[in-house]
This record gives structure tokens, sequence and C-alpha cells, in this order.
């Protein structure tokens, strides 16, 4: 017979093991059943139908091969000829095996005798085969031939057959060592998008790591062409030829199979991330530069929202996105009518009965997120974000690293912003240098508070321009626009206004753990101290966790205070020296004076040191002095900075209830006697004890100043 019949007692190959047949159950629930004892010491027993024997690869050691459907969907790729071929081949294969060319059933008829599996050994057939296409004409066919005929077929029927061209066979006989040295360096410099080199390096470098892995002399690297022709087909293989950004990319692209992302409600997924703008920017006193675009965008309805900072993203960064997001915009004056909410589709008037600070916003929409999605920047997954997210309860949900594809959204809205908005802009510097014009810094460049008002603008209109990844199911060839999709969908997330107060903002900005010592707090050679600090309740900070450290946090932006968590929860600590600066300042600035100021005494003469230079750095700032290269860059940044758009409220600054340094000098920690002549009498300003403090300056700051306004130059 043709087909195969399973037998008690005969051998069969299945799942990487061998097996005896133990049992034959022809008449079954679900069918024929055929019971498997596996040859060995375990002995284990299972239990197959038969259809599904044939369809794990199960097959008889012994007997006819398994008849196979031809696989004419391949045989249609290749000739008339070698379809005609194979299927000779078939005949003959089977033949050998069973005594018939044909799998035909039933049939009766004679054998040829030296093809009679009863007669003779599967050797004696497979030479007498040989000879026989010998005779007919067939060249180079021998007995190992039909051999390797049989096995070919046994393992992909009629295709296996098929003469096929072998392709590039180098990375076969390339050592296997080799080839795995190239796979682990290859990968490696996609994925720190490292220049390309010549492959002389990378022949070099393969030897180093082969040195490494193997020993000095054990492994050798083929010749130049050779090494050459070998690196060629592994990158190929591993998809990382073309351009470095092009590797980066295949490199950092997360494994197949890929599926949508699917969100229903506004403020589910929301993605942030930053990237230089491909813009100049005029800084201050001709000082030209890049600003660097954050944005946050909601999955759900293609909303945007975007700050333009100085390179380098903070912290107080994600708060004012954060802030952005919760919150209404309101109108500027010198837009037009059409922005505002009322004028949208929006339902504003029902919005307006819930929350009365949508009266006069802008048609942008209201979102408060659920889940946002970073990559592994330092100030996306930082212990301050983590908190401030947990505390406004939303998940944060990093990204592999280096992984772009993971983020798609929001990479994509970037190339939006470039094209839409970027090119159109005096400054526009291309996408790289080769699109670079020769005399970009020579066009009228905007400074940073221009820019940050254009975008807003633009982002406006953005919530009104149709997007073609946003549909309704009920017009699903209609783009809607973020703004439709947000009123869609409204009616089933609903709304639910948050007004954000000065401890939330105050949550969102960068967190350290310090110490509080009799001195009060002190990092970044600055030190902050208050009443507060040595009172009764301040004794025991209640984190076990932090071997009690103090949860203190603080605004780069301005470095005059700080916010302590106490029991009764935030309490704003200033600066021991602020009455020694007349000028507000950040980071940028103290980084650099820390920078040039030589330590000559004690830390708390040094800090008092500071001080003085930094107040006098500021007044030349002012006074329109002449700066340094380095200088005038620190200064620029410094205003470009945006300090104005960090929501968080300045508070009231008792800086005269400070114990601080009395007129600068250093050492002097005790608080001024009564009769001290130094001290103000009430008609000055004390009343009952309490120091009445000036009016806020022109630039909202209450520290005490003694310039002008059009004197005084804000250093965010």
């Amino acid at each position: 017979m043709s087909r195969p019949v399973w037998k008690i007692g005969d051998p069969v190959r299945g799942d990487g093991r061998e097996w005896s047949v133990a049992g034959v159950e022809a008449h079954g629930a679900e069918g024929p059943r055929i019971w498997l004892v596996e040859r060995g010491r375990s002995g284990g027993l299972a239990v197959f139908g038969l259809s599904a024997l044939s369809d794990l690869g199960f097959e008889l050691l012994k007997g006819p091969p398994r008849l196979r459907v031809p696989q004419m969907g391949l045989l249609s790729t290749v000739s008339e000829d070698q379809r005609v071929r194979a299927f000779a081949l078939e005949q003959h294969v089977r033949e050998v095996e069973t005594g018939f060319p044909t799998p035909a059933l039933g049939r009766v008829g004679p054998v040829k005798p030296q093809y009679d599996p009863a007669l003779t050994t599967l050797a004696q057939r497979e030479q007498a085969k040989a000879d026989e296409l010998a005779e007919q004409g067939w060249t180079a066919v021998s007995r190992a031939t039909v051999r390797r005929w049989r096995k070919r077929y046994h393992e992909g029927g009629v295709w296996g057959l098929v003469s096929k061209r072998g392709g590039s066979s180098r990375l076969k006989r390339a050592d296997s060592r080799v080839v795995e040295a190239l796979r682990a360096l290859l990968v490696q410099e996609a994925l720190r998008s490292r220049s390309r080199g010549w492959k002389k390096r990378m022949r070099r470098e393969a030897q180093w790591w082969l040195d490494i892995e193997y020993g000095a002399g054990v492994v050798e690297v083929p010749p130049q062409s050779t090494f050459n022709s070998l690196l060629t087909c592994v990158e190929a293989v591993l998809g990382l030829e073309g351009t470095v950004g092009q590797r980066r990319a295949r490199a950092s692209r997360p494994a197949p199979p890929f599926t949508p992302t699917v969100v229903l409600r506004p403020g589910e997924l929301v993605m942030l991330d930053s990237t230089p703008l491909d813009v100049l920017i005029v800084l201050d006193d001709g000082v030209v530069g890049r600003p660097e675009l954050t944005i946050a965008l909601d999955v759900a309805t293609r909303s945007v929202w975007a700050i333009v900072r100085a390179s380098g993203s903070k912290l107080t960064d994600v708060a004012v996105l954060l802030a952005q997001m919760m919150t209404p915009m309101m109108m500027r004056p010198e837009w037009p009518d059409s922005l505002s909410m009322a004028a949208s589709v929006i339902p504003h008037q029902r919005l307006l009965g819930m929350d009365e600070r949508l009266r006069d916003a802008a048609a942008r929409p209201v979102i408060v997120p659920e889940t946002i999605v970073v990559d592994h920047g330092k100030v996306f997954v930082s212990p301050s974000t983590r908190a401030a997210c947990e505390s406004l309860g939303i998940s944060l949900q990093p990204v592999p690293p280096a992984n772009g594809p993971a983020k798609g959204h929001v990479e994509r809205q970037f190339g939006s912003v470039n094209s839409q908005f970027c090119q159109y802009l005096a400054g526009h510097t291309g996408a790289s240098v080769s699109e670079r014009g020769s005399k970009v810094e020579r066009e009228p460049l905007r400074t940073m508070r221009e820019l940050q008002g254009l975008l807003d603008e633009f982002l406006v209109h953005w919530h009104h321009r149709p997007h073609s990844g946003l549909r309704h199911p009920l017009m699903p060839k209609k783009a809607l626009t973020p703004n439709e999709m947000w009123a869609s969908l409204l009616p089933v997330a609903g709304y639910v206004p948050v007004p954000l107060g000065s401890d939330d903002y105050v949550e969102l900005l960068p967190v350290r753990w310090q110490a509080i010592t009799d001195a009060g707090i002190r990092f970044d050679y600055r030190t902050y101290d208050h009443a507060c600090l040595h009172q009764e309740h301040a004794k025991d900070p209640g984190v076990r966790s932090k071997d009690g450290l103090w949860e203190v946090h603080y605004n780069p932006y301005d470095p005059v205070r700080v916010w302590v968590r106490l029991a009764e929860g935030f309490v704003e600590v200033p600066w021991i020296h602020a009455t020694s600066v007349s000028l507000p300042f950040t980071h940028h600035v103290w980084e650099h004076v820390c920078k040039v100021t030589e330590r000559t005494g004690s830390r708390t003469e040094h800090e008092a040191q500071l001080a003085l230079e930094l107040d006098d750095f500021l007044k030349r700032a002012a006074g329109k002095a002449k700066l340094t290269r380095t200088e005038r860059r620190v200064v620029a940044r410094s205003r470009a900075s945006g300090a104005e758009l960090v929501p968080v409220p300045s508070g009231g600054l008792d800086v005269l209830g400070v114990p601080t340094l009395s007129f600068g000098l250093a050492g002097v920690y005790a608080a001024p006697e009564i009769d001290d002549e130094t001290i103000p009498d009430e008609d000055d300003g004390f009343l009952d004890g309490v120091c009445q403090l000036p009016a806020e300056s022109a630039d909202g700051s209450s520290i005490l100043d003694d310039t002008t306004p059009e004197g005084d130059l804000w250093l965010p």
C-alpha cells in the first residue's frame, strides 16, 4: 500500500524524540486515535488523533513517505522544465521506497523485481535507480544522489526536489565566531549612533573583540578583501545598511508584529518629548542660538501643547506643560475672535457652567492626562516627575531605551511643527547642515518671547486643522480637527475641571532630600533658613526611608527660595543672602559665578563671597557693562529661560526676618539687637513687630530692589 499504515510496535519520530506505537483506537469519540510511548528511560505516554499526528509532523520511520499536496504556489515561480523534472523525481523516489511510482490506492499489478521491498534492501533499490537513470542518459547520478533526493523529498515535498540556485554562501563558509563578533559590533554601533568609519577600523575592532572573548591569537579575522565582503553580508542580514540615522532607527525598532495604539478617551495616552527646533533666535546682545522645543501630545485628540526654552530641558518644563494641559489658555488681545472657544465647535456654554475659567479661553482642549509616555531623558524619568505624576493620579510610562517608534505620534509631530511652522520663520536652519542657508544668521531673527507667542497662536490654529488620523465611526471618510474630536468625545468621557493650587505647582518642581541643621538647609553653595525649620513640630520629617532627610523642592529659574514639606504642608524658605543680591537670577548665572569664584576661606565666607560676586555680575549685566564672551552667553541663556512661564507663585518672602549675614559681613549669623541703629523705626515700615515689605516690583519680584524699572533686567 502507498499510504502509511500505523501498526503496534512501529517506530515513530516526532517532537524531536522517538516513539513507538503502543495502541490504535479505531473507533474513538473524535475519530481514530494513536497511543504512543516514548523510547528510553522516561517512557512517557501520549495520545493523539490521527489528523493531529500529521499536523504535528509525526511520521513513521519505516514504510512509505507521507503523502504531501504539491506546493503549487511555490512551483508556479519556476519554469515549466523545472516543474516537470521535480514531478519526475517524485515518481522515482516513490518507486525506490514503495515499489510503485504513484501512490494510487488499491492498485494491483507487478512490481519491478529490482524495486520490490520484499526482495531487495533500500540500498539495492537506490543503486538500481541510479543505474536505470544513467542508462536513460542522466548524468552525474549515483546512489548518493538518489539518497539526497529522498531526504529532500521527505523534508520539503515536491518543492524540495526543485533545483534552486544557492544564495551567497559566504556566511555559511565563514567562521561563526567572526560572524558573531560582527553582529555584536554592528548592533552596538547602530544603537550608539556612532559615525560610520572605514572597514579597516571595523576589522581591527573585530580582532580585538575576538581576542577578548577567545584569547589572543585563537581566532583570526579573514584578510581585508574577504572581511569586507563578509561585513557587507552581515549588514544586509541585520538590515543595517544606509545612513547612520537609518541604522539607528533599524536597530532601535521594536520586534514585530506591530499593533496599533487605540485610545478612546482624551488624556488616556499623552506623549512627551523634546528636540532642538530648526530655527535660530536672538538670545541677548547678538548671541544667536537654537532653542529647544518640548511637546505634549494627546493621542486621542491629537491636541498639542508646547513650550520653547534655551537648550536643555528642565523639570519645570514638565510642570509648565502639565499646567497648560489642565488649565484653559486665555485669549491674547491681538488674536482674532475666531480663535476663541465660544466661536468653535466645542460646547462652550455647557462647559462654562462647570468651569468659569473657560469664559475668555482660546479654542484649545483642556485635558487631564491619565498616562504619560516619555523616553529616558533625565528630566522625564526623575524621581520628582514620578512623584508629581503620582500625586496628580497620572501613570508615567517610560519607553524602552533608544526606541523612537514606541512614541511615534510625538516624533511625527515634530516634523509637522517644522514643516508647517518653522520653515516660514526667519532663521530657519533646515533639517540638516546641507539644507541650511549661507546667511541665516543675518536674517531678522526673533527673541525667545516672540517665538513662544507665535508658537502659541500656531497651536491654536492647529486645533482647527483637519487631521487625517482623526476619524468618527459615523463619518469614516471625513477627517476631524482636534477640537471636533474633543467635542465628540466630551459626551462620552465628560469634563471635570481640575484647578491647580500653589502646592500642586510646587509638587511638579525638582526635589532634593536634604538634612536640616542649625544653619538651615545647604546645597549648591547656598544656605536656606527660616524660623519654621527650628520649631518643635519640625524635628521629625516622618519619612523613614530617607534616613531623616527632608523633602525640599526648588525652582532652577528662581534659586532665591525653596519649599520644604512640613506637617502643615509646603513652607517657603528664603536664601539667607537674598538681601545681598539686588536682581533676580537663574541657575545659569549662579553656576557661572561658582566656576569663576575661587574659594579662599571657610564655607560660610565662601558663600558670602559668592553672593557679592553674583550681585556685582548682575549689576554689570544690568548696567550694560562690557562683558566677556562667556559672560554674554550666560546672560543670554538666563534671559531666554522664560522664567515667567513657570506658574509657581513667588510668595511673600520675608527676607528681613531671616537670620542672615548683616550687611554682607561673613561669620555674623546672630539676629541684630533691638537697639541696633540699622533697624528701621516703626515709622519706617515696622508695625507691631511685623515688617511691611514694599509692593512687588514691575517684574513681579518681592526682593528689595534699588533699581529703576528701566534699568531692572530680569535674568530668569
